[in-house]
């Protein structure tokens, strides 16, 4: 049991939106819980505000999904061709933002705490790619 996409969208606040109701309708097939799902469109929201806020800032550019699913688990990436993120470790600690007082520095602390493993590449100049993972307790029904 395997499925997939890719979607391209605008690295607009508009579409953080969009892309939850895109994850959202593609794992329905393996019948998540309520809060399987909360969790992982929250992770999703993270990414893709973290995407447009700090990878992009002031420019606007285009945000890359994609998403797998093989038998319980769903895999879901969100790429940037933003400016990248100097230091990955320090940016994944609590509390640290480059985004100022308006920005809690949470965001991947909240993808960690919502799904099985998450991991980040980020290459200065280049863009930042982030894998959220999280296997589905529900019955797939395909």
């Amino acid at each position: 049991m395997e499925n997939e996409f890719k979607l391209t969208i605008s690295g607009k606040s508009i579409n953080e939106g969009f892309a939850r109701v895109v994850v959202s309708a593609f794992v329905a097939p393996l019948d998540p819980t309520l809060e399987e799902l909360a969790d992982l469109k929250t992770a999703v929201s993270e990414a893709v505000t973290n995407s447009i806020v700090h990878g992009y800032g002031d420019k606007c550019g285009n945000i890359y999904i994609t998403g797998k699913l093989k038998d319980d688990t769903v895999r879901i990436t969100i790429r940037d061709r933003g400016c990248g993120i100097p230091d990955v470790e320090q940016a994944r600690m609590p509390l640290f933002t480059t985004g100022g007082a308006d920005r809690a520095g949470l965001g991947f602390t909240v993808m960690e705490s919502f799904c099985d493993k998450v991991s980040v590449r980020s290459r200065l100049g280049s863009g930042t790619t982030v894998a959220l993972t999280k296997r589905i307790a529900g019955k797939a029904k395909w």
